[in-house]
């Protein structure tokens, strides 16, 4: 009976993984010149064209500008029960965001007075998304650009 149940849940993996994640935008929220730290509101699509609810419980990911690493990002809800956590209902789309804390350090100097100046500026994010449903999980991959 328990083989039965592992092969069910692992059934559902194939339709995780079709699940889309988009780069929307990267705000720029507030500055402190005092500590020389600013914060990013990153924002994410996900799209489900499956026919299962799933959710999303982490996105791990690296933001860079104008091809320069300039910091990581979490979004996390994995403390929160699945029930209470942001749904992707089949054929829908939601938008999370992530708090993004950027620190000046000496060598990303020029892109952090950038983006507090407000000057347009190409973001990447590359990193990894966890989808689950109420009986699997999955681990996707992203490398997503925003011009």
């Amino acid at each position: 009976m328990m083989l039965y149940f592992v092969f069910y849940a692992n059934s559902f993996q194939p339709e995780l993984q079709q699940i889309k994640i988009n780069l929307v935008s990267v705000k720029l929220l507030d500055v402190d010149k005092i500590d020389k730290r600013a914060h990013l509101q990153v924002d994410y699509q996900l799209i489900n064209p499956t026919s299962v609810t799933t959710t999303i419980s982490t996105i791990n990911y690296d933001l860079y500008t104008n091809g320069k690493k300039i910091g990581e990002g979490h979004y996390s809800v994995e403390d929160i029960p699945m029930a209470g956590r942001p749904a992707l209902f089949p054929g829908s789309n939601v938008t999370v965001s992530d708090k993004f804390e950027l620190v000046d350090t000496g060598n990303i100097s020029d892109e952090y007075a950038a983006i507090t100046a407000g000057q347009p500026m190409k973001f990447e994010s590359k990193g990894q998304v966890t989808i689950e449903s109420a009986w699997t999980m999955v681990t996707n991959d992203f490398d997503l650009k925003l011009d």
